[in-house]
């Protein structure tokens, strides 16, 4: 989870008893358990159906996540930027606006 770790203000902490990563006590990523190798990401509706329908197979859904924000990553097939740009736009969704602007410069 280095990748969401050098964000701003991201704070290694548990989520569902999972190691998961938070902005302003906010989850925006999570390993769903910790040998499976898969990631939950808040994502936006229209992102997420984007991805299922991409054909890829390092993304995912359960019936679980149905109609939530939620985008399941399997971390062993996922390209590395692509994983990086939705790490980072799972923290936009959760971070403080605050922190969004000093990002964005």
């Amino acid at each position: 989870m280095a990748v969401g770790a050098a964000l701003p203000e991201v704070e290694e902490s548990t989520w569902y008893r999972t190691p998961a990563l938070k902005v302003a006590g906010k989850g925006f990523a999570r390993l769903r358990t910790e040998s499976e190798g898969r990631l939950v990401l808040m994502c936006g509706l229209d992102e997420k159906a984007a991805l299922l329908e991409s054909g890829d197979p390092a993304f995912y859904t359960t019936p679980h996540y149905d109609g939530y924000g939620a985008i399941l990553v399997d971390l062993g097939a996922v390209d590395l930027d692509q994983l990086t740009e939705l790490v980072e736009e799972s923290w936009r969704l959760k971070a403080p606006a605050r922190l969004r602007k000093a990002r964005d410069g």
